[in-house]
């Protein structure tokens, strides 16, 4: 995992569960980020072959 902006606290979707809502990262250690999404609880993502959108809170929550 390479993207600087997956740290805990930052706001995410999963591009393959639109459903899932918005997420907030819990936490990023290697490649694993454990992120609690609105509306699938707790769920631990290998950044290695999920690529997280990160979203803008001031646009994008607005």
């Amino acid at each position: 995992m390479n993207d600087p902006f997956i740290v805990p606290g930052a706001i995410v979707r999963h591009p393959g569960q639109p459903d899932w809502g918005f997420g907030q990262v819990q936490s990023a250690i290697g490649t694993r980020v454990t992120v609690n999404f609105e509306h699938a609880g707790k769920v631990v993502i290998n950044a290695a072959v999920i690529s997280l959108s990160v979203v803008d809170p001031e646009t994008d929550l607005a």
